[in-house]
């Protein structure tokens, strides 16, 4: 065989084109981009319409809620994200919490208010804590809430970092803070994961939390049902023994001559 001639392939298109195809895409894109702005403005709009047609069932069903003893305390602990931040006093001072509002400003994008409602309480003075969350125009994000007026002595934010859970073992992570230290923390308003998570999670439907089976119960009645079968079982082995005992007494019994 002859020596192989290496013979680069002239590209199919010029470096003057491949500009001019770049720019196009530049401009295309452009109108990509455009479409997707007008799509948000429109979504946000539709959105808006269908937040103010929700209002009057969201009306509907707090009143309805407000017939269920402990209905958000019970919300709150059986959801995984917000239960991981309850200590056994928040769980007690949220036995006195009765309505939980989420309301978005008229500017969705703008941001949102979280209201709590509480009856009187052993706790704080407040019947309402409230936390807000904007977004100014510039895209920065900001926070602000109601200043919570504790009972002396009555401060949860300032108790210790370890507590006790009813069973009286100590909970498996430590707990620096109480749920309410995120009424006073703004350090990042933007990234605010309790209040996404009860904006967008649990207020939506907090039904779907409060019917989660609790766990303990679900065990005691696997057991229950285990101890039922088990006496099945005896009462059956009981009644064969019988039967048998039965047949071995006909057996016995004297044969009549004819």
């Amino acid at each position: 065989r002859g020596p192989r001639c290496s013979q680069q392939e002239e590209p199919p298109f010029t470096k003057k084109e491949q500009q001019e195809a770049i720019e196009h895409i530049d401009e295309v894109q452009n109108e990509i981009d455009r479409l997707n702005e007008q799509a948000s403005e429109e979504i946000l709009k539709v959105e808006q319409k269908y937040n103010k047609l929700r209002q009057p069932f969201f009306q509907k069903r707090s009143e309805l809620i407000a017939k269920i003893p402990n209905f958000w305390v019970t919300t709150f602990v059986n959801h995984p994200q917000v239960s991981a931040l309850l200590g056994e006093e928040d769980e007690e001072a949220l036995h006195y919490l009765t309505r939980v509002e989420v309301t978005e400003f008229e500017d969705i994008k703008s941001g949102y208010r979280i209201d709590f409602y509480f009856d009187e309480n052993p706790y704080f003075e407040n019947k309402v804590l409230s936390k807000e969350f904007h977004l100014n125009e510039s895209g920065d994000p900001s926070s602000k809430s109601t200043e919570i007026k504790w009972k002396s002595g009555k401060d949860l934010t300032k108790r210790s970092s370890q507590t006790q859970n009813k069973a009286g073992k100590k909970r498996q992570h430590e707990e620096p803070e109480s749920f309410f230290t995120w009424f006073t923390d703004h350090s990042d308003a933007g990234a605010d994961e309790l209040g996404e998570v009860i904006k967008d999670d649990i207020w939506p439907n907090p039904l779907q939390y409060y019917l989660v089976p609790d766990m303990d119960d679900e065990e005691a009645e696997g057991e229950d049902d285990d101890d039922e079968e088990g006496l099945e079982d005896i009462d059956e082995e009981g009644d064969e023994d019988d039967g048998e005992e039965d047949d071995g007494e006909e057996d016995d019994g004297e044969v009549c001559p004819r």
